[in-house]
């Protein structure tokens, strides 16, 4: 373990009586005391039309942090390619590879990020048919060597060779991640049904590439870390209340926390959220190194990327700053 490399992955919430811009100043803020703890990367996520997510325009927000920042990696977790041409993309990536040479990263999904009408509003006129593993190809070109002869070239962009990762939630991303020869980073924090047989299927079918050499494997886990085991349940009631309101179609800002979760969400929906959830590290400093020690190995992944939702800023840096410390007491050494 004493190699593995831990990050940050943040959505941005935006809380209940907080503002965009509010939540915005908090990713930056953010950004910058991960660089202090030690994290490896600080990856941000793509959603749409909703209103407790304030990552939508991923790309300009990971040039907010890089700029804010001087160390950490920066990149996307992820940019859902099916939204966008994948000249644009490289472009954009393109763009922040130039302005912070070595320390951009561009994980792609394959799903919209949003509902059915915000993604027609983002894609019109796109083909219904899959095009996922070859967008994913033609972006990695125009991010490549100049090609002789080429008729469309990506300026910024030719020649940024931006790392790029496979983000996924099913077999689907392991296979292509793994005949791509690509980093794979699974959607355990939020749907880890499909955990085990991804870990496995990447594994046993990577091929080395000109981007790497071996699998690399990234484990996403929630944290919510207190000064006690009460304090981490109460911080984590604020997440399983927003999952519960987006699978139960009313997604909002972030709910502010509650003693007892079970008194605000149906007796039906919270065993299924504490299931989609159930990759998560929460409680006081003890509970939180164990747990995360228990995730580690099993499953031996090549890295860590930490997440978790919490109302109060400052209760959400100091989990994080928790987090880091578990990490660092089980071995792991700090960026």
């Amino acid at each position: 373990m004493t190699d593995l490399p831990y990050s940050l992955l943040d959505l941005a919430p935006v809380p209940e009586g907080a503002t965009v811009a509010e939540a915005l100043a908090n990713v930056r803020d953010l950004a910058r005391h991960a660089e202090t703890l030690g994290y490896h990367r600080y990856w941000l996520a793509e959603h749409h039309n909703m209103t407790g997510i304030a990552s939508a325009a991923t790309a300009v927000l990971i040039g907010h942090v890089a700029g804010a920042t001087r160390t950490i990696r920066v990149g996307s977790g992820g940019i859902m390619l099916p939204n966008h041409a994948p000249l644009q993309v490289a472009e954009a990536f393109g763009t922040l590879a130039e302005l912070y040479p070595g320390r951009i990263d561009l994980g792609l999904g394959r799903a919209p990020g949003t509902d059915g009408a915000t993604m027609q509003a983002l894609r019109r006129g796109m083909q219904p048919e899959d095009r996922f593993p070859g967008d994913v190809v033609e972006l990695m070109q125009y991010m490549g060597a100049p090609q002789p002869g080429a008729r469309i070239v990506a300026v910024p962009g030719m020649g940024t060779k931006v790392p790029v990762w496979i983000l996924g939630s099913s077999l689907y991303g392991a296979q292509l991640a793994a005949y791509l020869g690509l980093p794979y980073a699974f959607a355990s924090h939020f749907a880890p049904a499909a955990l085990d047989q991804a870990v496995e299927v990447y594994r046993e079918g990577f091929r080395p590439s000109e981007q790497l050499e071996r699998p690399h494997f990234m484990l996403a886990i929630n944290v919510f870390a207190g000064e006690d085991d009460a304090e981490g349940h109460f911080l984590r009631s604020s997440m399983l209340q927003a999952f519960a309101n987006l699978r139960t179609g009313r997604p909002g800002p972030l709910p502010r926390p509650v003693e007892d979760v079970r008194s605000v969400l149906p007796p039906a929906i919270l065993p299924q959220v504490e299931h989609a959830l159930s990759v998560t590290a929460v409680g006081g400093p003890t509970t939180v190194r164990a747990q995360l020690a228990q995730f580690i190995d099993r499953y031996r992944p090549d890295e860590v990327i930490l997440t978790g939702q919490i109302h109060d800023h400052a209760a959400r840096k100091r989990s994080f700053t928790l987090a880091a410390e578990a990490m660092q007491g089980i071995g792991c050494v700090p960026a």
